[in-house]
């Protein structure tokens, strides 16, 4: 198949991290998978380091940008599938008329509902497929109207690592200053209200005298940097929490940690969460959102039923305090990974969503 995958994300998050991964994997199934993206973002420079062909447009208007070059891709109606990765990617596709040309499928991130009107619904009416990255997703998806037949879902995926050496996990808390004795738990994501760090925070600060040695280490930025910097200072924790700010080399964080936390309200799924499992991490997540699908209380993880900081606070302590079943939770998180979350099964899961619609368009 030749698939053009269209992102025009500036940033670097989980769902240019997908994006990379897909294509990458189409490729080296023998598919014909090209990138469209903004001209010098993150997501641009790893595909072409990676060999990806990739056609850019300007930071600036790059809606409207790529709405034009894909109106003047002579090859654009020789695509099998154009597949949107997010919102302005699908704008640029109904700006471009691309439906005329060629299959549109769109990745579906979030599960607020689809507007009922306007900009925001129009863009949905042109796409043959709507990927959802969990059942939680879909749910959303389906409440706003739409054709069950018109959903599919399909995981997010990530690579399983070889496991950490003792002196790559020793130069990695190195970086962060922890002592082999300490107990480091952390999470990776934007710094968002959403995003819960502040729960892990409040959670840390009532379990001192039950794990005197723990840390904790927030890697990521956003807009809630500064207040949770000045939560920490209000708690006389700063010798407790690290705020790590943005890391190009995740994999130091996994390697460093001894318990991944996952304190997000109502997260879609998590890729974040999902790649700590893999490194064979015990987690702590939020029962919300798409974590119950494949987070399993007391068997590849432990979850708060709310996020809640006396909750998660409970949880914090038994997880840290117990390293028969920390070995336990991590071994059964990174053998869920590789048996229903890796990369690999992503990209097959894709192809069989752009297979039957190719199927459909052709008996239809």
């Amino acid at each position: 198949m030749r698939i053009l995958y269209v992102d025009l994300e500036r940033e670097w998050r989980g769902g240019q991290s997908q994006a990379l991964l897909t294509v990458r994997g189409l490729r080296a199934l023998g598919h014909d998978a090209q990138l469209l993206s903004v001209w010098g973002s993150p997501l641009a420079r790893r595909a072409a380091a990676a060999g990806i062909p990739v056609h850019d447009v300007a930071k600036k208007a790059r809606r409207a940008g790529a709405a034009l070059l894909l109106r003047k891709l002579p090859s654009l109606q020789n695509y099998d599938v154009l597949h949107a990765n997010e919102p302005h990617a699908l704008t640029a596709a109904w700006l471009a008329g691309a439906q005329r040309l060629t299959h549109v499928i769109v990745s579906r991130r979030v599960a607020y509902s689809l507007s009922s009107g306007g900009l925001a619904r129009k863009r949905y009416q042109i796409v043959h497929r709507i990927v959802a990255i969990s059942h939680f997703v879909e749910k959303s998806v389906l409440e706003s109207g739409v054709a069950p037949e018109k959903v599919a879902v399909v995981y997010e995926g990530v690579e399983v690592p070889p496991l950490p050496t003792q002196e790559a996990r020793q130069q990695a808390r190195r970086r962060w200053s922890v002592a082999e004795n300490e107990k480091l738990l952390g999470c990776i994501g934007y710094l968002l209200p959403e995003k819960g760090q502040e729960i892990a925070i409040r959670a840390l600060s009532t379990i001192g005298t039950k794990v005197p040695r723990a840390r904790l280490l927030l890697a990521g930025d956003g807009p809630c940097r500064a207040g949770l910097e000045a939560l920490v200072q209000q708690l006389g924790m700063q010798d407790k929490v690290t705020f790590a700010g943005f890391v190009e080399d995740v994999t130091q964080v996994y390697a460093a940690l001894d318990v991944f936390v996952f304190p997000s309200l109502a997260e879609p799924l998590g890729t974040s969460l999902l790649a700590a499992m893999a490194w064979g991490l015990p987690v702590l997540a939020v029962a919300s959102g798409g974590v119950p699908e494949y987070v399993k209380d007391g068997d590849n993880g432990l979850l708060a039923a709310q996020p809640d900081p006396e909750l998660f606070s409970a949880v914090m302590v038994r997880i840290s305090s117990d390293e028969s079943l920390r070995i336990t939770l991590g071994q059964n998180a990174r053998r869920t990974i590789g048996e229903r979350f890796s990369a690999e099964r992503m990209v097959e899961n894709t192809i069989r969503v752009y297979e039957g619609v190719l199927q459909e368009m052709k008996t239809g």
